[in-house]
């Protein structure tokens, strides 16, 4: 009888082997694709997730603007006739009461700082000329902070050219034509500048000078010269008096008027050109009105943690007239 053969021969040892690993290698594809889709599918609910609480943070940290804004109005009503350090407001943190979450705010007075916007007076964006007297006193500052004569003077000039309206540099400053041969061209700005920050781009500005005057910096959204107000100047804050007179009256001069100031603040700023040091040194300049008694500018830092969710806010408050008002935030530091 004749032998039928198979249609199909017997597979093969090593051909098994050879369909093994290939369906070995198909399984552990789609697991790898499978991993990477949940992994995906997580991130996604992790990104979802952490969007939702950072919208209720920053809905939490409007809250927290509010009472505070609430509180500092409650301050001025209480004295508005000069504002001090009574009652122990400036620079403790307060806890603010918000549903769900946390908050912890830090208020200072925000116009105790030199503002850079004084360098012009006028208004934007295209009556903005260089106020000479206000780069005098920040040549003044810079030297209380090491800062060589010859440098400051390029520094404050260069700045005042960087927010002014005009094309033409000032004596020692820089426009336009300095900034196009940089590796990188730009031009000034030629307005006022919206943060501190920003002096970081002046011609002979570098990273270890802008570090050194950082903390002596503002950049309020108004040309108004730097409104320091004596009452709640600090001892360490004494470089914003001796900036008003450059050599002729010295750091420790200045911490003796911080030292001569009443146990209520003064009421008049003519009581505080009036101090036992000051008395005999007539103010240079029309500096005579830019002292004040009062703040009417405050710095704000505020904290906010919703569940895992944390989110940090700085803020300039605005309580020229009533109510105070947020008039600049960011969600990060003020860099």
């Amino acid at each position: 009888m004749r032998r039928h053969k198979p249609p199909f021969p017997p597979p093969r040892h090593h051909e098994t082997g050879a369909a093994l690993l290939t369906v070995l290698i198909l399984v552990g594809i789609m697991g790898a694709i499978a991993v990477g889709v949940f992994d995906r599918l997580r991130l996604a609910t992790m990104l979802t997730g952490n969007a939702g609480g950072l919208e209720t943070a920053r809905g939490f940290a409007e809250v927290g603007e509010q009472l505070v804004s609430v509180r500092i109005d409650d301050l001025l009503a209480a004295s508005p006739q000069r504002t001090t350090l009574a009652g122990g407001w400036h620079g403790r943190p307060i806890t603010l009461p918000l549903p769900g979450g946390t908050a912890r705010a830090r208020v200072t007075d925000g116009g105790n700082c030199f503002n850079l916007n004084s360098l012009v007076t006028g208004t934007a964006p295209a009556a903005l000329a260089s106020r000479p007297l206000a780069i005098g006193q920040f040549v003044n500052l810079m030297m209380l902070q090491g800062v060589a004569r010859s440098d400051a003077r390029r520094v404050a000039a260069s700045t005042a050219d960087w927010i002014d309206s005009d094309d033409r540099p000032n004596p020692d400053g820089a426009e336009d034509a300095a900034y196009a041969a940089a590796p990188r061209p730009y031009r000034t700005a030629n307005t006022l500048m919206a943060e501190a920050s920003e002096l970081r781009a002046v011609q002979g500005v570098t990273p270890a000078l802008y570090a050194r005057l950082r903390p002596w910096l503002c950049a309020l959204p108004v040309a108004d010269l730097s409104p320091i107000n004596v009452n709640t100047l600090l001892p360490d804050q004494a470089p914003l008096i001796a900036m008003f007179y450059g050599e002729a009256l010295g750091l420790n001069a200045a911490r003796r008027v911080i030292a001569e100031r009443p146990a209520g603040g003064w009421s008049a700023i003519a009581e505080f050109w009036n101090s036992p040091t000051l008395r005999d040194l007539p103010p240079p300049g029309d500096v005579l009105d830019q002292p004040r008694v009062t703040s009417r500018w405050f710095a704000l830092d505020l904290d906010v943690t919703v569940g895992t969710t944390q989110l940090h806010e700085t803020g300039l408050i605005d309580a020229r007239q009533p109510p105070a008002r947020i008039a600049a935030r960011r969600w990060t530091g003020d860099e």
